[in-house]
């Protein structure tokens, strides 16, 4: 599980763009004569170019390139791609302002994974890392070949200055989950830097964490003034293969290749950074975005609408082949779409109101109707994965709930009740049975919400129970209609608030909604990133924790994960964190699509064999110059 802030590049790289570029010394080859896969003990201290919680490494020391690349593919090109409203930084790292999409192309870390290896970790800006058996620290040593984008050197300084940023003007609540994990870290020389960590900190997340954090020139930062939890005008100084070439605010972006990269003939990035040019097209809205793509003024599209994809892709680009639709699968744990309840406000704290309110969506009538069948039912958390909850508990999961059953935090019935799921509606209208009506209705009811002559539900104290469902994109119009729909029948006045995604992303941050769009995207390896999804620490101002989460039976679960120290303990505790996040019930599950939607003009290229965990089109797709000539004498643009 990655922490906001610095981050382990794992994970769902296909929607993060997968945009931490990867290195490994040509001289890493010398610890490959025979030796373990991960490295080779010199004492009690491991000496490695990676790192893995969970068995062997994919990849060797001295391998060739990616096995999901080309290595032979063209440089050259241009590939363009939208975004939604306007921006005003590039700065994601603070609380204030609207970043830039793609603000972090740029960056690079001491360690970054691959698209095919889930649980590893590959040395990116160092050539070997050591560690003890009991992980106290880990050293790294670091290339001496990196260079920044003003072609400055990149040394330990720079690493030390970057950790300390995060640490000192991270945001709000990465700080308060990470504070506790370092007790200090020394500069060795040059290109050797050591991070001490603390006995608290949780072990699987050691390595990961200090090798993790993104790496900026601290000459940069002073020379400017600029501060990590400040909006900027432009990206920090970084070491990565693309950097800014021109932007006008709110209305486009043009990253490009920076030739003078340090990394352009290491292994792994052969066949990698292939296009000259990254292009963002700016539109107001998601019909306008569909709009631009068949005018083609953008021209690659990851396509998140249902009907667009079932009956929209008839235009003439299509029609004369100029065009390709493709589905990708996604290996990754999938992401639940949900809307969650502010939890901070009175009306949601009972879970018997937000259980009737969820039971008024219907997913199934959705699904068919308005997703025309593509989309599956997010029961879990972990959606698709074996870290899904399913049945009843095992003897193991039962042994971490049971003591917190007999505390009085979870309901019994957790213990022998399978794994919550949304409640099962009709297919065929949007209207809720008469049975669930009165399901709904009489949890109102038992809450103190009562209706009256005017069919409004109240309170003892008059007030009515209404709720508002804040958006930016009309997108989900059609599926909030039917739902608001759905709450006058039970007495629940709903509203739908579409506003500017300024004004959405401040009254996220500050709490200002009934019901708001939340993507869980908890990865195959979770640990202390959790408390940021879910942690009482984190909830009274967090960008994941949205629902503002209190609850201290999910708070002892998230330790159970952290500590796990094999593949099955981890299987057993996010089971049972599933299990206890569902009988919370703090958000209602929309849906998830274990696949990625992409279309493009026909000129640009991918491997054959796409990896699990990224489609990549930034990363390894390339740019085919005879076909895009072929178009542009065919009129396609």
């Amino acid at each position: 599980m990655r922490l906001q802030g610095p981050q382990k590049p794992a994970g769902k790289m296909a929607q993060r763009l997968h945009n931490m570029r990867v290195a490994v010394l040509s001289a890493i080859a010398a610890f490959s004569f025979g030796l373990p896969t991960t490295g080779f003990a010199q004492g009690t201290v491991t000496t490695s170019y990676g790192y893995s919680n969970f068995g062997e490494l994919k990849y060797p020391a001295d391998f060739e390139h990616l096995d999901y690349v080309n290595p032979d593919a063209p440089k050259g090109g241009e590939i363009s791609i939208w975004s939604q409203g306007s921006f005003d930084s590039f700065n994601q790292y603070a609380s204030d302002g609207v970043p830039a999409a793609l603000n972090t192309i740029g960056s690079e870390a001491i360690l970054t994974s691959t698209a095919d290896d889930p649980y590893g970790s590959y040395c990116f800006l160092c050539t070997t890392l050591e560690y003890p058996e009991d992980l106290s620290y880990v050293t790294f040593n670091l290339r001496e070949d990196v260079k920044f984008a003003d072609g400055t050197p990149m040394t330990a300084d720079d690493v030390e200055y970057s950790f300390n940023l995060f640490l000192t003007q991270g945001i709000l609540e990465y700080r308060r989950v990470v504070e506790g994990y370092i007790d200090r870290v020394e500069i060795e020389g040059p290109y050797r830097i050591t991070f001490y960590f603390t006995d608290s900190a949780p072990m699987r997340d050691r390595v990961g964490f200090a090798g993790g954090t993104p790496v900026f020139s601290k000459a940069w930062f002073e020379e400017t003034g600029t501060r990590l939890d400040k909006s900027t005008q432009q990206p920090f100084m970084s070491t990565g293969a693309y950097v800014l070439d021109s932007a006008k605010f709110n209305s486009r972006i043009v990253y490009k290749r920076n030739p003078d990269y340090w990394g352009n003939d290491i292994p792994f990035n052969k066949g990698r950074n292939n296009f000259d040019t990254i292009r963002v097209e700016y539109f107001a809205d998601s019909d306008a975005a569909f709009e631009g793509f068949k005018a083609g003024d953008y021209t690659f599209r990851t396509e998140n609408n249902s009907q667009n994809w079932a009956t929209g892709y008839d235009f003439q680009a299509m029609d004369k082949g100029w065009v390709r639709q493709e589905e990708i699968p996604d290996g990754n744990v999938g992401t639940r779409l949900s809307w969650v309840f502010n939890l901070d406000r009175p009306h949601w704290q009972d879970a018997k109101v937000r259980e009737a309110i969820g039971m008024m969506y219907n997913f199934a009538w959705s699904n068919k109707t308005l997703q025309y069948g593509f989309f599956q039912n997010p029961t879990s958390y972990w959606p698709g994965s074996d870290l899904a909850a399913s049945g009843a508990p095992s003897e193991g999961e039962i042994a971490l709930l049971k003591p917190l059953v007999d505390e009085g935090l979870l309901d019994p019935a957790i213990l022998t009740e399978d794994a919550k799921v949304p409640v099962t509606h009709d297919e065929t209208a949007n209207r809720p049975s008469r049975s669930l009506i009165r399901q709904a209705s009489k949890l109102l009811d038992e809450a103190g919400w009562t209706t009256g002559n005017d069919g409004i539900r109240r309170n003892e104290k008059g007030e009515t129970l209404d709720l508002t469902i804040i958006q930016f994109s009309p997108t989900y119009d059609r599926f909030v209609n039917p739902f608001i729909e759905n709450l006058a029948l039970i007495g629940v006045q709903g509203k739908l608030d579409r506003i500017d995604i300024s004004q959405y992303v401040e009254r996220r941050r500050k709490g200002d909604f009934d019901l708001a769009n939340q993507g869980f995207d908890l990865g195959f390896e979770p640990s202390g990133g959790l408390e940021q999804w879910f942690g009482s620490k984190t909830a009274d101002d967090s960008s994941r924790n949205l629902m503002r989460l209190r609850n201290p039976a999910i708070d002892r679960l998230i330790t159970h994960v952290v500590a796990a120290q094999t593949l099955d303990d981890l299987r057993t505790s996010v089971h049972a964190l599933d299990r206890a996040l569902r009988a919370v019930g703090f958000d209602i599950p929309l849906w998830y699509l274990p696949k990625t939607w992409v279309a493009y003009y026909d000129y640009y290229r991918h491997p054959e064999n796409l990896p699990p965990l990224s489609v990549g089109e930034l990363d390894f797709w390339w740019y085919d110059a005879e076909a895009a000539e072929r178009l542009k004498a065919a009129g396609a643009y």
